[in-house]
């Protein structure tokens, strides 16, 4: 196999062009005002599946970059979600990004509780969200998007818009389709995949898009 010799400043554009290569090779004709996101999914974990499973609420994307430059405050379930967005961009348009699950007091609530870390981080969202727009990521914890359709039902939390793409097997697949079942603003990757990465890609996708 045959090494390309690229310069550091050029891999990012030759990946993207390698992904637009196999889409065409593919068949896939990705929908053009979501094809950047897409791509960079795709980018993010060299699986083109997210062509395919990826779903989006009507107008969601523009509905996300308008919380953004309004000053939406982003929460994470992971503190990797959390390193990986691109947290500058965000306070650049008076917004913050934050996550609660290593906060000490969710770990005693929830163990006091017997309920997860991300249920709970999800009720102090729901806090936040009475003095602005909360946009919720997930990329590990279904419950967190279990408890997100629970509190939305009984009137107590409304994200502003949810990135639910965890990873995983227990109730992962079922916990996406309850939030596509809502009227919420969501993009939600159907199946088991997804993860931490996928969902900083996913509002970093959107953030170079304000550009």
């Amino acid at each position: 196999m045959n090494i390309e010799h690229i310069k550091p400043k050029e891999i990012e554009a030759r990946s993207f062009a390698i992904i637009e290569e196999e889409l065409q090779t593919r068949g896939i004709e990705l929908p053009e005002d979501r094809a950047f996101l897409i791509k960079r999914a795709i980018h993010t974990t060299a699986d083109f599946d997210y062509a395919e499973t990826l779903c989006f609420s009507e107008g969601v994307i523009q509905r996300i970059a308008d919380l953004i430059k309004a000053g939406a405050v982003i929460v994470t379930d992971t503190n990797m979600a959390l390193s990986g967005i691109n947290k500058k961009r965000v306070e650049a348009y008076g917004g913050r990004v934050c996550c609660f699950m290593a906060e000490p007091d969710v770990a005693a609530e929830s163990e006091a509780r017997g309920i997860t870390r991300a249920t709970v981080s999800v009720e102090r969202a729901a806090e936040l969200a009475k003095d602005g727009p909360v946009i919720y990521v997930v990329g590990n914890a279904p419950t967190a998007l279990i408890r997100i359709r629970e509190m939305y039902d009984d009137g107590t939390f409304t994200p502003g818009a949810v990135i639910g793409v965890p990873v995983g097997f227990v109730n992962v697949e079922a916990a996406k389709e309850l939030i596509m079942e809502t009227d919420l603003p969501y993009i939600v990757n159907r199946g088991r995949k997804g993860g931490s990465n996928v969902a900083a890609a996913i509002i970093n996708a959107i953030l170079y898009k304000l550009l």
